[in-house]
């Protein structure tokens, strides 16, 4: 079984400015109350081809495993190691996420990802975020009938989680607009 959805989010800031916030989104304290389930974010690599202009970055994310108490007790851990992989293309104005777990990979696969492009209605005052996330329940003998459901709990897991991480978007667009209104004053 896989529990797949989609989203889609307008946020009323230019690319330039949501981007940022995308990479502002885990640093700041007040976030980190709102992202809990966020506990650990590192930079692995990151790199800047000269040739595309492209920036290629690496990040190891930990975070407190989705899904039901009992899952977590079937599986012995309460965390999971996920990493994401971003690319963002200044020329074309196009940033794209994707995030992968690495650990509980023999219970569970999650995939997400995320592109931020300029909205085709506003394109230099509007992005549109497109999200993509995919779960899937591994067969386990104690878990086989009860799969569909633990992927629907986990799915809508991620949904609040994912309301969440707009809010905190939207919070950070709006400090980075009164940032930069000041610094043109």
């Amino acid at each position: 079984m896989v529990k797949a959805y989609t989203q889609e989010h307008v946020y009323k800031h230019p690319w330039e400015r949501v981007t940022c916030a995308s990479w502002r989104k885990f640093a700041d304290q007040e976030n980190k109350r709102i992202l809990s389930h966020i506990l650990d974010v590192d930079t692995l690599n990151h790199s800047l081809d000269p040739s595309s202009g492209k920036l290629y970055t690496t990040r190891a994310i930990t975070i407190h495993c989705p899904g039901p108490w009992f899952v977590r007790k079937i599986v012995g851990q309460d965390i999971c190691h996920c990493v994401e992989s971003t690319v963002v293309d200044a020329r074309s104005r196009s940033m794209q996420l994707t995030s992968r777990n690495i650990s509980l990979q023999k219970f569970i696969e999650v995939e997400e990802k995320i592109r931020y492009d300029p909205h085709p209605d506003n394109p230099t005052g509007w992005t549109i975020c497109q999200q993509e996330t995919r779960i899937r329940i591994k067969p386990l003998s104690a878990l086989a009938s009860m799969a569909e459901k633990v992927e629907q709990r986990c799915a809508e897991k991620f949904l609040q989680n994912s309301v969440k991480g707009r809010e905190v978007m939207e919070r950070i667009c709006k400090y980075l607009e009164a940032e930069s209104s000041s610094l043109a004053l």
